[in-house]
Parts: structure tokens; sequence; C-alpha cells
């Protein structure tokens, strides 16, 4: 009877450990602050797939927990929270962390632990070449979206294009970019104007625009600095037609815009939200239909994308995955298919998808 008792009592003991083994996942994003918008719908779409995942009995078994730290769009607190996950909870590796300054931050603690970073929401240049042993992009760069922008611009006959650009590491990268766009077109910008990430001036930064005559103006920020710079240039009487890059494609960007957002022009690394012959886009929204919500957003994409691939590089690693073999898997990660985009990995390679498009904002929707 003793034997008995002590066999159910050891399978009762398995029985809870299996219903409560856990993956942790670290994240540590701007949940509240000034790109919060975006942010939360990323987080929203991501969540689809690990929620999706853990209801068909996890990964090997073990269920994905994400352990989420605010950092409220703070360089120093994504890197203190990095470290936080990492060293004291333990986590398997970081997951969509947001904001180029912020993901290099972190990227110490990456390498000083052999933790990998997968999906950072940023299109930084620095975090694809050289590649980092421990950062595995999903987006394409915020050069290329800057140089589509520019060509875009120029082939519709504008010629006097004003660049507002983000006084960070971002902006600096994705200026570069444009830059490469008017080189290839054997153009100039009619006037650049930096802008200071914590407080804009625009009290200079717009007749800067106006004084130049601008036709068009592509904007280099994040979230409400960005909308409050057009909400200032409408103020001031410009028209010129605004682009900015895909940090700010979500639905939360368009209604901080209100009225103002008629006529933007926000660059895309993801299909349309709209795009059911995309095999990715239809799933998305079958999951998220299943949950009473009606419409996906660019951001929700981003977010949907990169957790297939954190997903898939747990299977990948196998039962009881570790950092390396997290790792191990990525790097050998080929030809995935997202669902009508692929991704592949290599120790030489860690740059993702190189999607870029366009889309304008009429009615308080993106339409392409």
């Amino acid at each position: 009877m003793k034997t008995l008792h002590a066999l159910c009592a050891a399978l009762l003991t398995m029985a809870a450990t299996a219903a409560s083994a856990q993956i942790l996942i670290g994240q540590t994003t701007g949940v509240t602050g000034s790109v919060a918008a975006s942010v939360n719908e990323a987080l929203g779409g991501a969540q689809l797939v690990i929620d999706a995942a853990n209801a068909q009995g996890g990964i090997h078994g073990e269920k994905i927990e994400i352990l989420r730290m605010d950092d409220a769009f703070d360089v120093k607190r994504a890197s203190e929270n990095a470290r936080v996950l990492i060293e004291d909870k333990k986590v398997l590796a970081l997951f969509l962390s947001r904001g180029t300054p912020h993901s290099q931050a972190i990227v110490p603690w990456l390498d000083k632990h052999g933790v990998p970073l997968i999906a950072p929401s940023t299109g930084a240049m620095a975090l694809h070449k050289p590649v980092l042993k421990h950062v595995f992009n999903v987006r394409a760069t915020y050069q290329r979206e800057a140089e589509k922008a520019i060509q875009h611009l120029l082939t519709t006959g504008i010629a006097r294009i004003a660049v507002v650009y983000v006084t960070d590491s971002f902006g600096q990268d994705a200026l570069e970019g444009a830059m490469t766009g008017f080189s290839k077109a054997q153009a100039k910008p009619i006037v650049t104007v930096p802008a200071d990430r914590e407080k804009p001036d625009y009290k200079s930064i717009v007749p800067a625009i106006k004084d130049a005559n601008a036709q068009a103006v592509l904007w280099i920020g994040s979230g409400v600095a960005v909308v409050e710079g057009i909400k200032a240039l409408r103020a001031g009487g410009s028209f010129a037609q605004v682009v900015t890059l895909s940090n700010n494609a979500s639905s939360g960007f368009i209604k901080q815009l209100g009225d103002a957002s008629k006529g933007v022009i926000v660059t895309q690394v993801f299909p349309s939200e709209r795009s059911i012959s995309y095999p990715m886009v239809k799933e998305a929204m079958a999951l998220a239909q299943a949950k009473g919500q009606t419409e996906l957003s660019p951001a929700a994409l981003e977010g949907f994308a990169s957790a297939k691939v954190l997903v898939e590089a747990l299977r990948r690693a196998g039962p009881k995955p570790t950092r390396a073999k997290v790792l191990a898997a990525l790097e050998t990660l080929r030809a995935y298919d997202l669902g009508g985009l692929e991704v592949s990995y290599s120790p030489q390679d860690h740059s993702g998808i190189d999607f870029a498009d366009l889309a304008i904002i009429s009615d308080g929707r993106f339409k392409r």
C-alpha cells in the first residue's frame, strides 16, 4: 500500500511539474511612453501566435511565458531590464525589444551570457552589419525604407524634399538611407533639420521647412514626436506631403494624428494587413477574429511574424531548450516560410526579411 501511495504521489508530482513547466522569454519594451501605441499593437500580434502554440500543448510540452518589463522607451531602463531578465530571471531568450539605441544597449548583456535577441523592433543597420552573434532580425532595414521613400517622391515629380531626423542612432541610420536615395537620383534634400528625441523644437523645425518651400518632408522620428510635428507643420500653414517610416505604422499613430492623418505616407516592412493572398495575413486574421478582434494593423503583423520566428526556433531547439540550443536553432534556420515571406539565417547573416512597401493614410486607414 505504501508503495502504491508513493507511486501515486510521484505521478502527481510529475503531472504538476509538467503542467507548470514553462519556457521563459524576456522582453523589455515601451509599453508606456511615446511609442506605446505601436508597441502594444505589436505585442497583441505576437500574443496571437504564442497563445495558439500554448493552446496546442506548448513547445515539446512546455508553455511559453513572456516576462515583460516596461522601459517606457528609455535607453537606460531597457539596459537594466535586460540585465534583470537575463541574470535574475534566467530567461531563455529576449524578444521584440523596441528602439535602436535601446536594442543596442541590450547587446552587451546578450554577449556576456550567450542569450539570443529575436526580432528587435528596429531596422537599424547597426544591428544587421556587421553581424551581431546574438541578434536575429526579422524586419527590413530603415535604410531600405528611407531610400525607397525618397525614390518614390522623386519619381512622382516632387523635387523639393526636406528631411527631419531625430538626433539619435535611429535618426542617423535612416538619414543615411535617405541620402542614398537622393544620391542614386543625383538629387539633394532642400534642407535637413535635426530634431531632439525627447523635446523636438517645432518652433524652429516648421519654419525651416516652410522657408525652404518644401513640397514633401521625410520625417524620421518615433510616435508622439512625429504626430506633434505633423500637426505643428499643418498649423504652420504647410501642406507638404509627409512621409514617415514603419516604426509609426500603427492604428494608434493614425488615431493620434486625427484629421492631420490624411495623405500621410508610411513605409511598410510587411504586406498589407488586408492582403489575405498572403497565408500569414490570413492566419493572423483568423486567430484575431477568434478572439473577437475585427482588424489587424501593420504593427500587429510585425509582432505576429516575429513570434512565428520565436516559436519555430523553440521547436527546433528541441525538448529542454537552453540558450545555446536556441542560438544554434536560429543560425540553422533556412528558408522558413512565415506564410508568403521567408526568413533565413546563417552564422554570416542575421538580416531577416527584405520587404519594403508604401501605404498612404486615407479616411483613417492604411491604403496602398
